[in-house]
């Protein structure tokens, strides 16, 4: 299991305050929220390439500070940044970074490669964004970690290849033992995918849990404007008034209004009326 407890992070003007969030085994897990929110920062004091200020990470019940090694062997990574040589061809690239790893499969390696039909000696350099970014997914896979650390990897990939990464995914933790952490903007995959959900806004948690608590704790409430007064102000997290209609987000209650049309978020949904509300007045729900 990956835990966070009460992790603070400074980086110039933007900071991460108070992350506290599990990531418990054989579940996939959504870090969402927009630019600037925190999620690269989460990730790279995950992967190691950042120290936090205060607060404790644990991988597995081990630090990086006494475990630097062993933690690696757990994690792979889909960055958004190219990890990769330029100059050499993929294959060369798994054969140099899989040196590292105890675990690497290179006939893995290559069979995933085939199967993204990624072949011949083109080095990496000259792929596609799309491509370079199925390398490292191939990579990351044939070292066989414990958890796979993705940022942003399904943005670059086609419709098609899209449904066989989250195949891929699926197979990843079949066998209950091995979980993704998946830092997306497409959150319609994550609302049919994702077991586990961390939202994020200015660096801070806003709600961290299972799905099916988040869709049973939030509704999304649409009507005639005045029928909105009649829920207290606390459980109102962000609204968007129209012209003839208006819809919002509230912290569901057991008793609504009548006249009002309730549905669960997506995620999407959940992330758009809550950046519209005043963030003064609103809760943070985990």
């Amino acid at each position: 299991m990956i835990v966070f407890s009460g992790i603070n992070k400074g980086l110039g003007r933007f900071e991460l305050k108070d992350i506290s969030f599990n990531l418990p085994e054989g579940c996939i897990c959504g870090l969402v929220g927009r630019n600037g929110a925190g999620k690269t920062t989460i990730l790279n004091l995950l992967l190691g390439l950042l120290k936090p200020d205060r607060g404790e990470m644990t991988i597995d019940g081990m630090s990086y500070a006494q475990d630097e090694k062993r933690i690696r062997e757990l994690l792979g990574c889909v960055l958004v940044d190219e990890l990769f040589i330029p100059q050499l061809p993929p294959e060369d690239n798994g054969d140099h970074f899989g040196y590292f790893y105890k675990s690497y499969d290179k006939e893995s390696y290559v069979h995933y490669l085939e199967q993204f039909k990624i072949t011949g000696r083109k080095s990496f350099g000259k792929l596609s964004k799309g491509q370079k970014l199925k390398c490292q997914f191939a990579f990351a896979l044939s070292t066989k970690p414990k958890y796979l650390i993705l940022d942003e990897p399904t943005a670059n990939f086609d419709p098609e290849f899209r449904e066989d990464f989250w195949k891929l995914i699926k197979e990843f933790i079949n066998d209950g033992t091995r979980s993704v952490l998946l830092a997306t903007h497409l959150t319609d995959d994550l609302d049919r995918m994702a077991d586990e959900l961390i939202f994020l806004d200015k660096g801070q948690t806003i709600y961290t849990g299972d799905m099916e608590n988040f869709r049973e704790h939030y509704r999304i409430l649409s009507g005639e404007r005045y029928l909105f007064n009649k829920i207290p102000k606390q459980y109102v997290l962000g609204m968007e008034e129209g012209k003839y209609s208006s819809r919002a987000l509230v912290v569901k209650k057991r008793s609504l209004p009548e006249g009002l049309t309730s549905m669960s978020p997506t995620i999407e949904d959940f992330m758009y009326l809550y950046t519209r509300g005043d963030k003064n007045d609103q809760k943070t729900f985990k």
